[in-house]
């Protein structure tokens, strides 16, 4: 299996880029969770060229409907943090699940256990392939309404709603604690039993299962593809970025981003009000065909 957590070892510039890979909220979208003129042909230019592009969210399959109809060629994303490769050909509600990583339920009960313990009030949703589940506490954080609201222990019971279908991660959220010092507890609080990051601006946490992430599924992905890391350009603006930055050969953090994901990003582009990976896409192909001239 292809790392995804080593530092390219080749001069990044030296390697014509193969794969984009990129985050979509506070990335490649606008704060409207528009996505700009600019960046719709920065990814078709891409794309023309014979570089793959690959959107690489937290999302789940059911809210890729804002890049539907910006897919070319393979059509596939990497959605809630590795834990699913979907195909989105078939447009908004009819993509299909290529890969699922799934969050083992007795995994998922022991870390919802652990973290009450180490931070009480802490309340919890759980994100299926299809279904949305919530206790009834859960503040209303998302785009839709639950399909049940139930204690997470029954939610993850072997009974429980949707108890045939696999768990992708479950969402931790704390009313009052500091986000990043709540990501910190919550990593020291339940070691290797899940992988723990966030995105979200308020305290709110996604579990997933051990070692899947945006980097290990990208690296799963570029594997299939005979693509290396450092082939791989990559963006993105949260601590769920992180582990994808560090692992691309060339990675860039947006304008906006956590103070982690500029430390860990290679290079630097504009925030994503100002079409960020837009700009970074046009520099790429106007090098390459410089190159090729």
């Amino acid at each position: 299996m292809t790392s995804a957590t080593r530092q390219p070892e080749t001069p990044a510039a030296a390697v014509p880029p193969r794969l984009i890979a990129t985050d979509l909220d506070g990335t490649l979208l606008r704060d409207d969770k528009s996505v700009s003129p600019r960046t719709v042909a920065a990814l078709a230019a891409a794309e023309e060229a014979g570089i793959e592009v690959f959107f690489v969210t937290g999302r789940p399959a059911r809210w890729m409907n804002v890049v539907s109809d910006h897919v070319h060629g393979h059509g596939l994303a990497i959605c809630g943090n590795g834990a699913a490769v979907v195909d989105l050909h078939g447009g908004p509600g009819a993509h299909r699940f290529v890969k699922v990583r799934e969050l083992a339920r007795e995994n998922a009960l022991d870390a919802v256990r652990l973290l009450r313990d180490a931070a009480p009030g802490t309340v919890y949703a759980v994100e299926q392939t299809y279904g949305f589940h919530q206790e009834p506490d859960y503040p209303k954080l998302h785009m839709e309404i639950p399909d049940e609201l139930q204690p997470a222990e029954k939610l993850l019971s072997q009974d429980g709603p949707g108890a045939g279908e696999p768990v992708l991660k479950i969402l931790a959220f704390h009313p009052t604690l500091d986000p990043d010092a709540f990501l910190t507890l919550a990593r020291l609080a339940l070691g290797g039993i899940a992988n723990v990051t966030r995105s979200s601006p308020s305290a709110l946490l996604e579990i997933s299962g051990p070692g899947v992430s945006k980097a290990s599924t990208l690296a799963l992905c570029c594997a299939e593809r005979g693509i290396s890391h450092e082939e791989v350009v990559a963006f993105g603006d949260m601590p769920n970025d992180v582990e994808m930055l560090t692992w691309a050969g060339r990675s860039y953090a947006m304008g906006n981003a956590h103070p982690d994901v500029l430390a860990a990003a290679s290079g630097r582009t504009v925030d994503n009000n100002e079409d960020g990976v837009a700009v970074v896409i046009e520099r790429l192909l106007a090098q390459r065909e410089d190159d090729l001239a």
